[in-house]
């Protein structure tokens, strides 16, 4: 009762999403209740509390993003994931993990750790299908990087590959696989 509140959602019109988000910077409005369309560019000092309903359901860099949006002023912010994920389940074990911390670098090597690479060579992002098939880019970027040198080093003394045929073809089929795959997409 006698809070002043308001909703956002992406269906809205621009004008009328640029009106409530002026009201809510300027402090006319206590409550704001939004979908993700806040999640990135809105920056409003006063704001100190989120409550993200059904957390499970957002991935992980979504909820770091969202979570970015509260404590930006004087006053420290908080945010509050509901769940109703199962401990020690895939989703809560997402929740879990953003909730022990706000370095977005170990939330997003949990995430590589939890869903792997993706297609490092395509467009696939999520990591049920991955190009690589022994390497893991979290577990193993030691041995990548020592690849890495290994092949600058190979390539700067042979641009052509004239002295490794074998890698010449190799890396030409699959420049070829890769010309057909971008066409398709």
């Amino acid at each position: 009762r006698g809070v002043r509140m308001a909703a956002l959602t992406g269906a809205m019109a621009s004008d009328e999403k640029d009106g409530v988000m002026r009201a809510y910077a300027a402090g006319e409005l206590d409550l704001l209740v939004a979908t993700t369309v806040i999640e990135v560019g809105v920056n409003v000092p006063n704001a100190t509390v989120m409550v993200v309903l059904d957390a499970d359901r957002f991935g992980l860099s979504q909820l770091h993003q969202l979570r970015g949006r509260v404590g930006r002023g004087e006053l420290p912010g908080l945010c509050l994931l509901v769940t109703s994920a199962a401990p020690g389940s895939t989703a809560g074990d997402r929740v879990a993990a953003l909730a022990e911390t706000t370095d977005g670098f170990a939330i997003a090597e949990f995430d590589l750790a939890q869903r792997h690479e993706g297609d490092v060579l395509g467009k696939r992002q999520s990591g049920v299908v991955s190009s690589l098939k022994v390497l893991r880019v979290g577990e193993d970027a030691d041995i990548i990087r020592e690849a890495r040198i290994a092949a600058d080093e190979l390539v700067e003394g042979d641009p052509l590959l004239e002295r490794s045929p074998t890698l010449r073809h190799a890396v030409a089929a699959l420049s070829a696989e890769a010309r057909v795959a971008l066409q398709s997409a």
